[in-house]
């Protein structure tokens, strides 16, 4: 029954499954070229007003977004139906973001194939520890674990990490050309930046690009991290592990008002896209419309969304999150009486 469903599901978003070159140009340019020339416009006159140029740097935050989702889709090869053609702009647009193509192209497609999956997190994924994890763990590791999870270190403290130290050196192991992938961009990061610091100067350069990729980084993160932690996210050992649910049960549906979700490319439309990563950005909200059992994914509104901030550990025994402050409560229900898990059913 379940390979049924599953093959049903697939075969019922395939045909969203393909890249339109127009649409995709189209997209480049009316990303990129805000993205860019907000930029231009900030550095031109941030001598006569800061104010003016710290806003056009927070406006071209979000269009950095835009700019990674179109990176983002590259490294699915949905961009464009042609891989040089993804492998080219997703190395443009990695530097426009601060990611290397290669690199990040390989965690991200580990990160889909273990999405979920209890016995296979680590790479691509946020720290997540289940209660029992967490009641064995060491002191030192409770308090690591307690500060990842901390909003201001999450939030504020690992965009920084992400930008200046994860996305600049390459995994162990990683083939030659990945290294090489990894090293050009960050060769061409060096010359860009150092020539506008060169020439403009390094307080100008903070205010305008170095603001706007923090903002962008921190919001990628927020989005990251609620796309897969809400109260009721499904989480699975390998034995038992589902792709489709891992998918639709795994992965939220992140409502956004219209021009948010326009400016984040649909990514809040995760499902539909662990579902199928080869649905460009731009088809992934009709694929959830005309696709019934899609629209039974988790909701999480703008305000819903500020509640998953509190869950912190994960439960697989009643497939919910979890609190600190309930973790002493949540261990004396279930060692008193026990809950039998409950499979959910897409």
């Amino acid at each position: 029954m379940e390979r049924e469903r599953t093959k049903e599901l697939h075969k019922a978003v395939q045909p969203f499954a393909k890249s339109d070159r127009t649409k995709s140009i189209f997209q480049l340019m009316n990303t990129i070229i805000p993205l860019v020339a907000m930029w231009v416009i900030a550095y031109m006159i941030i001598d006569q007003t800061i104010v003016g140029a710290i806003a056009l740097s927070i406006g071209a935050a979000f269009f950095a977004i835009r700019t990674f989702i179109i990176f983002h889709d590259c490294t699915h090869g949905s961009f464009f139906k042609n891989k040089k053609a993804n492998a080219v702009w997703g190395t443009i647009t990695g530097i426009l973001t601060m990611f290397g193509y290669s690199q990040w192209r390989h965690e991200h497609l580990l990160h889909h194939a273990s999405s979920s999956n209890l016995d296979a997190r680590g790479v691509g994924d946020i720290w997540m520890m289940t209660v029992e994890e967490y009641q064995q763990a060491s002191k030192m590791k409770k308090i690591g674990y307690r500060l990842y999870r901390n909003p201001l270190v999450m939030f504020g403290l690992g965009p920084l990490f992400l930008l200046l130290v994860v996305n600049r050196k390459n995994r162990r192991g990683a083939r030659m050309p990945e290294r090489m992938n990894t090293y050009f961009t960050n060769i061409v990061l060096v010359v860009l930046y150092g020539a506008v610091i060169y020439f403009l100067g390094l307080v100008p350069f903070l205010l305008v690009t170095g603001l706007s990729m923090y903002i962008a980084a921190m919001l990628g993160v927020w989005l990251f991290y609620i796309q897969h932690t809400f109260e009721d996210s499904y989480f699975e050992e390998k034995s038992e592990w589902s792709y489709v649910k891992a998918a639709v049960e795994g992965s939220s549906y992140y409502k956004l008002p219209a021009v948010l979700q326009w400016l984040t490319g649909n990514i809040g439309f995760h499902h539909v896209h662990h579902l199928a990563p080869r649905i460009p950005n731009y088809a992934l909200e009709e694929a959830h419309e005309k696709t019934p059992p899609l629209q039974h994914a988790t909701m999480i509104t703008l305000k819903l969304s500020l509640a998953s901030l509190k869950f912190k550990l994960y439960d697989p025994e009643t497939y919910q999150f979890i609190t600190f402050k309930q973790l002493p409560q949540h261990i004396r229900k279930t060692s008193v009486k026990p809950i039998l898990p409950i499979k959910k059913i897409v």
